[in-house]
């Protein structure tokens, strides 16, 4: 998109009329057609204040190309490992701590009601009944 297309658009996006954001800029609604249809180019203090009030960026008016690397990765390659490796991990069937299982959610309610002694009791009593699933879990985190 050129330049004036960006102006335009993101007017349009604010609901400024032409009029409305010559007044912002001290200036001509003329101005703003000109600059619209690419017959002129603001000036670099016109342009700041511009992408200001447009809510956006000079680079973005200027129609310049942002990219955005995380440690040397783009953005985008960042974006499409992590959606894959969620995709691994529900297939996979890592429980959701947001929303444990009902009997889950029965054994929380539960040690609400409990004194920390009885709680230590109870998580003794559940890994002493599944010792497999608590394999490698120290005695510390309790």
């Amino acid at each position: 998109m050129s330049l004036g297309q960006q102006i335009r658009a993101h007017r349009l996006k604010r609901g400024l009329t032409q009029g409305q954001l010559a007044d912002k800029l001290s200036m001509t609604e003329a101005n703003i057609s000109s600059y619209e249809r690419d017959k002129s180019m603001p000036p670099s203090e016109v342009l700041n204040k511009l992408a200001n009030i447009l809510g956006t960026s000079t680079d973005i008016l200027l129609g310049r190309k942002i990219s955005i690397e995380i440690n040397g990765a783009s953005a985008s390659k960042v974006l499409k490992e992590l959606n894959e490796l969620n995709q691994q991990l529900n297939v996979e069937g890592v429980m959701d701590y947001d929303e444990p299982e009902p009997e889950i959610r029965a054994i929380q309610r539960a040690a609400k009601n409990m004194s920390p002694t009885d709680k230590k009791k109870m998580l003794n009593m559940i890994k002493a009944a599944f010792e497999e699933a608590f394999k490698g879990e120290s005695d510390d985190k309790t």
